[in-house]
């Protein structure tokens, strides 16, 4: 149960030891997506009982941490929440896509899902899950990298070379599957496919078994914010299928992004992307 810093902060110059082990426990539990007693959270955190309960005691009065009567263990606090909700209401994207969502939903009859890339990972923001059997595992407010999703790759093919550049040397192209791009060079090609092509594809390098197909989304000023993505099993998603959820993903896109005030073309996003 080790901690692993968000890459956001990673390599930040700037140090505050107590807020950095606050944070890390709020990590620690959010990871865990469980209760944690506190000698779980000491093993977790590394550090001494007396030092961690300090800590919890803080963040149970912040209401960021809340502490089971019945158990005495620990959860994230319903502060979280709040704080969360809050963000995501300024965050009209998620109100603008809605709309496009479930269209790609009813046509495709698949899992929809709406990301902003955070760091080097994409965050999940919306959900439309498919009624259909053997259906994706993924959740509003999990993440995974950027560089072997097919909603990740839309943004970075949109994205200067320079910064891809940088997202790749931090996110350090981990293998997850047998499928996973884990050279500069190959992502860096996938990535020139993607802008040829319009859309990006998930060849089951992020989740064996599962492939996705992700479009980028602009704001008024043509920055990409957002992607959208049809995912579901392999063996549904053939050749075919993706090429047809492509094309339909690649209209939704360019129609949200019109909404949202962007009034470029994708020819427009391509030339952008590669300076």
């Amino acid at each position: 149960m080790g901690l692993v810093p968000h890459s956001k902060t990673a390599h930040s110059p700037y140090r505050v030891q107590v807020l950095d082990r606050a944070l890390a426990l709020l990590d620690c539990i959010g990871a865990e997506r469980r209760e944690l007693s506190l000698s779980e959270l000491c093993r977790g955190l590394n550090l001494h009982k007396s030092t961690v309960h300090r800590l919890v005691m803080v963040l149970e009065r912040h209401r960021l941490v809340e502490k089971n009567p019945e158990t005495s263990r620990y959860r994230l606090g319903i502060k979280l929440f709040e704080l969360g909700s809050k963000s995501l209401r300024e965050l009209d994207l998620r109100d603008h896509a809605r709309p496009y969502l479930a269209r790609l939903m009813r046509d495709t009859e698949e899992t929809v899902n709406l990301c902003i890339l955070d760091g080097t990972d994409v965050l999940y923001i919306e959900k439309m899950e498919s009624q259909r059997n053997l259906r994706m595992a993924s959740a509003v407010g999990h993440r995974f990298p950027a560089c072997c999703t097919a909603l990740g790759k839309a943004i970075l093919a949109e994205l200067p070379r320079q910064t891809v550049l940088r997202l790749i040397k931090d996110s350090k192209l981990k293998k997850r599957t047998r499928n996973t791009l884990t050279t500069a060079a190959a992502l860096l090609a996938d990535l020139d496919a993607v802008r040829i092509r319009g859309y990006s594809i998930d060849n089951e390098e992020n989740e064996e078994g599962a492939r996705c197909v992700g479009a980028a989304v602009h704001d008024h000023s043509g920055r990409p914010i957002a992607a959208i993505s049809v995912s579901g099993p392999a063996f549904r998603m053939s050749k075919v299928k993706v090429a047809e959820v492509g094309q339909a993903l690649t209209a939704a896109a360019a129609e949200l992004s019109a909404d949202l005030g962007y009034r470029g073309s994708p020819a427009n996003m391509i030339t952008a992307a590669a300076m």
